[in-house]
């Protein structure tokens, strides 16, 4: 999130039954290195980065921010879950005055098919849930991108709409927490 407002960050890091969701630290850089570079998970969002580019240009300690999760499973770095908020400008929005949260999440290839993205996922949802009450989330996707369309059908993201953009069509969904009656 680029505008956390009166929510503190980083959160103490978020444990589910499998997985760490944390900040990240110096000892996952080769992790975004992999997972920036790899072909698989480039597939669905540009391409994957030359590696040599990477290394001169990725930092120590990746990608500090707010709302930025490293997804930890047994020490090890598999993947990440983003919570930014969106520009006006961007395409498609599902509150008049824009800037909603957005999510996004890519995971290292050998992580897929495990259900740890749903299950990261949902974490971070749930903390966003706490953190601020009633906000809702949106999520982009490539329509061809089967896994990502299944996750986000899995998490309750509901369809707002579909469009073409940068040569394919997208997914554009939103999910908002439920709330309890008082």
């Amino acid at each position: 999130m680029t505008e956390p407002g009166s929510v503190a960050w980083p959160p103490a890091p978020i444990n589910t039954e499998r997985l760490v969701l944390r900040e990240s630290e110096a000892r996952d850089r080769a992790a975004f290195i992999e997972l920036f570079t790899s072909p698989e998970v480039g597939a669905y969002i540009g391409g994957p980065r030359p590696r040599d580019e990477l290394e001169r240009a990725l930092p120590e300690t990746p990608a500090r921010r707010p709302g930025l999760f490293v997804i930890e499973l047994d020490g090890a770095m598999i993947g990440i879950i983003e919570l930014n908020r969106r520009d006006a400008e961007h395409r498609s929005h599902v509150r008049p005055d824009a800037g909603e949260a957005e999510l996004g999440y890519l995971f290292l290839p050998e992580a897929w098919g495990r259900g740890y993205a749903a299950e990261a996922c949902a974490a971070a949802l749930g903390w966003f849930a706490d953190a601020l009450p009633g906000e809702p989330v949106v999520l982009y996707t490539q329509t061809a991108n089967d896994r990502s369309m299944r996750l986000a059908a899995k998490l309750g993201f509901t369809e707002v709409q579909r469009f073409e953009e940068w040569g394919a069509e997208q997914w554009f969904g939103v999910w908002s927490p439920v709330t309890p009656p008082d």
